[in-house]
Order: structure tokens, then sequence, then C-alpha cells
């Protein structure tokens, strides 16, 4: 049984089977079988006040528009496992990712274990730990995925990047610095850039 994750080899390749059977308490994510550390061990702090803030308001703001329209919302921990081709058994797949926030509006890819699928909308809140993997590898792991919709947004700047799937490929809409953003998906839903980064 893996209690720590010292016991697991960083540049060993996993499966959800394997990810299913640990038993330590920090976060983790698998991309393509590789580990990434999600959560702060003991050796990196917690996510800052503004991450956390950000987090909040656009819960909030996507829970009030989303509850009456059967679209489910959810934040992290909230398994997302991502499949390729059809992959569909635990020892099959090879990605599992815990979005900070995320959108599935076909319901029929939700189970107990979380959703297996590509969410509609995706929001990564950048933190020093992560913003070099949510523009790199997640950007291109929710592009291959079909996630629709993927908004990265960074505290420290205080600034949104939104990009859209078109033809399987993202295109960066805009990044925003001010004013109200909408989706490019859901565009009657509105949110304030002065409400994320109060």
């Amino acid at each position: 049984m893996i209690t720590d994750i010292s016991q697991l080899d960083p540049n060993g390749t996993y499966s959800y089977a394997d990810y299913l059977k640990w038993q330590f308490e920090e976060s983790v994510e698998l991309i393509k079988g590789k580990l990434y550390r999600m959560s702060p061990g003991v050796d990196s702090p917690a996510p800052k006040r503004k991450h956390q803030l950000a987090v909040s308001h656009l819960l909030v703001d996507i829970s009030v528009y989303f509850g009456e329209k059967g679209c489910d919302v959810y934040t992290a921990p909230f398994d997302v496992r991502l499949p390729v081709r059809n992959e569909r058994k635990p020892d099959q797949l090879h990605t599992v990712v815990q979005p900070d926030i995320c959108v599935i509006c076909d319901l029929s890819k939700l189970d107990d274990a979380g959703c297996l699928g590509a969410p509609d909308w995706i929001i990564e809140i950048t933190s020093p730990r992560t913003a070099k993997q949510d523009f790199s590898e997640k950007f291109n792991l929710y592009q291959e995925s079909g996630v629709r919709e993927y908004w990265i947004v960074q505290p420290k700047e205080q600034t949104v990047n939104v990009y859209i799937l078109e033809e399987g490929q993202y295109v960066l809409v805009d990044v925003y610095e001010s004013g109200d953003i909408p989706s490019c998906i859901f565009p009657d839903l509105l949110i304030s850039h002065d409400r994320i980064f109060r």
C-alpha cells in the first residue's frame, strides 16, 4: 500500500487504477501517466489568499448562473478523467486532473467517481507551483480532450486569458485586465474582473 508520495517514482508512469490505491493526503494529478503534485507538501505553502478568493468569487457567480440551466459546476478536489479514444477501465486511463473549477453540461459524463470525459468549460487559477503546467501541459491536454472553453486566471498579474476551441485548436479570445469578462460558450454570462481580483 502506498501511504506517502515519497514511495512513488517521480519518473514512473501510472494509471488511474494506481491512483485509486494511493492512501496519502497530498493531492496529485496524472497527465498521460505522469505524476504532478497539486497540493502543498510540508515544504511548500498553501494556496495564497488571492487564489482562494478568485476561486470562491468565480464559483459563486458561475453557480448562480447555472442554477436552473441543467449544467453542474464543480471545484477541486473533483476528479476529471480524460480518456484517449475509448478508454474506460481504470487500468486503461492515464489522465486524471482536478481543475479549480469545471462546468459539465452533459450529465451522462458524471458518476460517483467524478467526470469521465471533457467538461464544457474549465477554469484554472495559477499559483507559482502550477502556472507553467496551466499554460503548457494542461493547455495541451484540455485542447486535445475537447474542453470547449478554457480560462487561465492569474491573480498576481490580475489577468484572465480566455480561450475557445475552434476546429480542435485553442484560439486566444482576449487577455482581460478590466471590465466584464464574457464566457464564449455561455455569452449571456458576464463576470466582473474587479470581483475576481477584489
